[in-house]
């Protein structure tokens, strides 16, 4: 131990002294980095609260060759898997079989199977292998490490509050900004940097987080010091969300408030085939005759509008240039599927191919996409890159999900489990309300919690049918 100090001091003397000289003062990280590695072997579950703690501090970078990463998380989640691939190797005969034998991680194994199969018959196997890489990592820490580590409240505890904090922080900054420039809705996405992307994903991160914040004011006694941070952390999140301007925030929100009375009342299934005939039906109805085509927008009328009144009745108009610029995409998207049903393009491929399938007279003034930004919607996003197989295992993913949380809900008995059930069932069903019109699995504000939800799901499962066994 002595040794490994000595080593450490070394590193840091030896990396401020050339850094300085040298102006290389990217080595001053080093000691750091060093320090961190060391860490992560020894107990990578003080690491895996780290990058939680640290996904709301995230601002994406841009590479060479075009691509972009999430600094610091995904380097953080690169060298967790490494480190849990290792663990594996020791521990493998001590982990966990329920665990792997649980139906949820057969069904997210056949959905990364299947990526495995479209990357390989990918219109760019470059770009596709890449992203399968990407949802490696994300599955292995955010659900089988995730499911090691947070096996009980008080793990989903601290998870809450390694999260809040920062979370307020970030919220904090941003609603100073904004108080200088007027809190101006042409502004947000200024506001909000250089923390978030843009004021979608930070509006994003704070409703899905909404749930768990909301249940952990019954974790602590009316009034006391901890109580009055988590209702004062409430009121900033929801008050953040307001300033964010996120139709999409709010929508998914008030989804949630109601799907609550729908898991209270077990009509998870018919509220789902409901959602599926309206969907079905509205897709049947657009394609018949191309009636699609008289819902052509104006492109003259088609603005980007400075005030979020002005936005919200233009978009029941379509004339909100962000609304129509997604179905030009989703237009496109639809062509697509059709020519390639059964393998997709390949999964991360539809910024690529996309424009060759669009339909010129729902372009928009920001069609040009210079930022390459997606389909902004991630079912249709699966089907197109992913085929239709691709898409009705995400769909079965997603449908399973909600039917059978409902029931472990139903089946809990300890009423703080049953709490946490119900919070992360919540938290899923806004993720795939944000899913409708944006593609955000692959970015680290919000697909950690997809594959987390999962995990924390199979483990409350495991909780019940121990305690069930235990008592017969």
């Amino acid at each position: 131990m002595k040794q490994l100090l000595l080593l450490f001091c070394g590193a840091v003397f030896l990396s401020f002294i050339v850094g300085i000289a040298g102006n290389w003062f990217f080595l001053v990280g080093i000691p750091f980095f060093l320090l961190l590695a060391y860490v992560t072997v020894v107990d990578f579950r003080t690491v895996f609260f780290l990058l939680f703690a640290l996904i709301p501090f995230s601002t994406e970078v841009g590479l060479p060759g075009g691509f972009n990463t999430d600094l610091p998380t995904e380097p953080l989640m690169v060298g967790l898997m490494g480190v849990y691939f290792l663990y594996i190797l020791k521990q493998g005969k001590n982990l966990r079989g329920s665990y792997t034998r649980h139906s949820f991680t057969g069904i997210l194994l056949l959905h990364v199977a299947w990526i495995f199969v479209t990357a390989l018959t990918s219109q760019d196997v470059f770009i596709s292998i890449k992203f399968l890489l990407a949802k490696l990592w994300y599955i292995l820490v955010f659900y089988f490490m995730a499911g090691r580590i947070l096996k009980g409240e008080k793990e989903l505890k601290l998870l809450m509050w390694v999260i809040v904090i920062p979370l307020c922080i970030t919220i904090l900054w941003v609603l100073a900004r904004q108080i200088t420039q007027g809190f101006a809705f042409e502004l947000v996405d200024k506001a909000v940097r250089p923390f978030y992307r843009n004021h979608v994903n930070y509006a994003c991160l704070m409703a899905l987080f909404f749930p768990l914040l909301w249940y952990a004011r019954s974790w602590y006694k009316t009034f006391t010091f901890k109580w009055w941070f988590i209702v004062g952390a409430t009121i900033l999140v929801l008050i953040g969300i307001q300033f964010s301007y996120t139709r999409a925030a709010y929508a998914a929100i008030f989804m949630a408030g109601g799907a609550y009375f729908v898991i209270k009342f077990k009509l998870t299934r018919i509220a789902l085939g409901l959602a599926s005939i309206l969907v079905i039906s509205g897709i049947t109805y657009l394609t018949t005759k191309n009636n699609y085509l008289y819902h052509a927008p104006s492109y003259e009328k088609t603005i980007r509008h400075v005030s979020f009144d002005n936005l919200v009745a233009a978009t029941f108009q379509g004339k909100d240039i962000s609304t129509m610029e997604r179905v030009y995409r989703w237009i496109a998207g639809a062509y697509m599927t059709q020519k390639r049903p059964e393998f997709g393009f390949g999964p991360g491929t539809f910024t690529e191919y996309y424009k060759g399938y669009t339909v010129k007279t729902f372009r928009t003034y920001v069609s040009e996409n210079p930022e390459n930004s997606g389909i902004h919607c991630y079912y249709l996003m699966v089907f197109v890159e992913q085929g239709i197989i691709g898409f009705l295992i995400f769909m079965f993913l997603v449908f399973y999900f909600l039917i059978k949380g409902e029931q472990i809900y139903h089946q809990t008995k300890d009423p703080m489990r049953q709490g946490f059930v119900m919070v992360f069932l919540l938290t899923m069903i806004i993720i795939d309300a944000l899913l409708i019109i944006n593609d955000m699995v692959e970015t680290d504000k919000v697909g950690p919690f997809f594959f987390l939800c999962m995990a924390v799901m199979v483990n409350l499962d495991l909780a019940n049918q121990k305690e069930a066994t235990a008592t017969v």
